[in-house]
């Protein structure tokens, strides 16, 4: 079983345990430095449309963390994701 990681935030940490014990292999690319020299940016370009298309196939799900806040709990949003607790992105919601 293959895990794979696509993200274009430039610095992240991951904890890869539960990947370990599960045996996966993960496979990840970089791909803002070599578009930003030009290096085999049509190679990248691919990746990108490939990518795009499984997310508009619904194949792709962004992982969320369960603890929703409101705009006027940013501040709890922003101690829960760096607290460590959360798992996945955090959402801080807008009423509208």
């Amino acid at each position: 079983m293959n895990a794979n990681v696509a993200t274009t935030v430039s610095l992240l940490e991951l904890d890869l345990t539960p990947a370990h014990f599960k045996g996966l292999s993960l496979h990840v690319v970089f791909m803002l430095i070599p578009m930003l020299y030009d290096h085999k940016r049509e190679a990248h370009g691919a990746i990108l449309a490939k990518l795009a298309e499984l997310v508009d196939a619904g194949a792709l799900k962004p992982l969320l963390d369960e603890t929703r806040f409101g705009l006027e709990e940013v501040g709890k949003a922003y101690q829960r994701l760096g607290s460590g607790q959360a798992l996945g992105k955090v959402v801080v919601a807008i009423e509208g």
